[in-house]
């Protein structure tokens, strides 16, 4: 057992190093649109950190860093929001950020499904978010317009 310990530890070690480097990147990034696409890349890694703290026993710590996602998605889409921009002609992004976020609530839903049921509602809350974020860039990259094609006729 120890030895399977003394195995798995790097690997957490260097999900971490990785895991840093890129938030270092995101957080010294000014340009809301390279901030998306770090943060589209950043998705999947956080996640799959917040497992293996999971995974080591490590609930609160697990959950702190799906929060602190949650927290890059929700002030990356308001920093896309505040550019002006049409998303619908100009995804740059946009698009990024909601492929993959809607990869990474995937990823969350099965992660939930590995916990205890008491713990299931603080993660769940994090995943409406993200999914709440996922739908205002569905929005916005694809806002409904009426259909003007064919008028209405009054009988």
């Amino acid at each position: 057992m120890a030895v399977i310990a003394a195995l798995f530890f790097p690997v957490i070690i260097a999900a971490q190093v990785r895991l840093e480097d890129d938030l270092a990147r995101y957080q010294h990034e000014t340009d809301p649109v390279r901030k998306a696409r770090i943060l589209a890349k950043m998705g999947d890694t956080q996640v799959e950190f917040a497992r293996k703290e999971l995974k080591e026993g490590h609930d609160e710590a697990s959950l702190h860093t799906l929060e602190q996602y949650r927290d890059e998605v929700h002030e990356t889409v308001a920093a896309l929001n505040r550019m002006g921009v049409d998303p619908e002609r100009k995804p740059a992004g946009f698009k990024e950020l909601q492929i993959s976020l809607r990869e990474t609530v995937r990823r969350v839903d099965d992660l939930i499904f590995t916990l205890e049921v008491d713990k299931r509602p603080f993660f769940r809350a994090v995943r409406n978010d993200l999914f709440a974020d996922h739908n205002t860039l569905i929005d916005e990259l694809f806002p409904r317009k009426p259909d003007h094609s064919t008028p209405k006729s009054e009988p």
